[in-house]
């Protein structure tokens, strides 16, 4: 199997925590969601979130942008507590970059003209937003797709797309909701470069969430099992896949990453 990751974040000389998340809880109706949950992501580090259907996983990124508030606890970016900033003023302000599992992006609208159209809210100056829409065509090898509307784009391209559309902003901080979600192996690959380049070439921190567990483990640098609500495990990848907690609860016995 190729490797993906070459390398692996495990510490840094001094932590600068770029995302923290303290003590959140939330709960719909009755139904717990999360409880208690601690962790943070260092500048540049990417970061995985693992767990079954339900645990919490799109919440966190949910959370994070401001589309819901926690019931308790505090989500700090940049040293400053958000819980009370909006959504615009979060991705602005701390230049935050969203990749949904599904959509982000106008159907009836030309891959071009997608990337034209959030452009000119993100990029004021046309001469610098027509240069960043060039780069990411070139970048993301998107030049042959330009006058395709996005409706007729397969799974990859579509993802290529979105991906493409966050960084306009320039983002700091990079979320991924599933981004390896019903794609073909070659793309999947594909992607999880792209990702690690993001982290290589522009420092980028990342959080990413997918159920394809080996495709998420080889391209993070530490990742997050959840389960029943919390945390249970948190580290590499070869100290989770050998984690008797994380293999109770969701790896099982079996797992292996090659």
């Amino acid at each position: 199997m190729e490797i993906i990751k070459k390398f692996r974040i495990k510490s840094f000389k001094h932590d600068k925590p770029i995302i923290k998340l303290e003590k959140l809880s939330l709960s719909f109706g009755k139904m717990k969601i999360l409880d208690n949950i601690n962790f943070s992501i260092n500048e540049g580090q990417i970061l995985g979130l693992l767990g079954p259907n339900g645990v919490g996983k799109s919440t966190i990124f949910n959370l994070i942008t401001g589309l819901i508030k926690p019931d308790y606890g505090s989500v700090i970016i940049n040293s400053t507590k958000v819980n009370e900033y909006p959504i615009y003023l979060r991705t602005t302000k701390f230049k935050i970059g969203y990749v949904p599992q599904h959509g982000g992006y106008f159907q009836d609208l030309t891959l071009l003209q997608n990337l034209t159209a959030i452009g000119e809210i993100l990029v004021k100056d046309k001469t610098i937003r027509n240069e960043k829409i060039d780069s990411l065509i070139t970048k993301f090898e998107l030049g042959s797709l330009c006058d395709i509307k996005a409706s007729y784009l397969s799974g990859g391209q579509k993802k290529r797309l979105v991906i493409a559309l966050s960084l306009l902003g320039n983002p700091k901080i990079l979320l991924l909701d599933e981004p390896f979600a019903a794609l073909d192996v070659l793309t999947i690959k594909m992607l999880q470069k792209i990702i690690v380049n993001l982290q290589n070439e522009h420092n980028i921190s990342i959080i990413l969430c997918d159920h394809q567990a080996r495709d998420l483990l080889n391209c993070v640098d530490n990742a997050i099992v959840l389960s029943n609500s919390k945390i249970i495990a948190h580290g590499t990848p070869s100290q989770l896949i050998n984690d008797a907690k994380a293999k109770k609860a969701y790896f099982g016995e079996s797992f292996r990453m090659g």
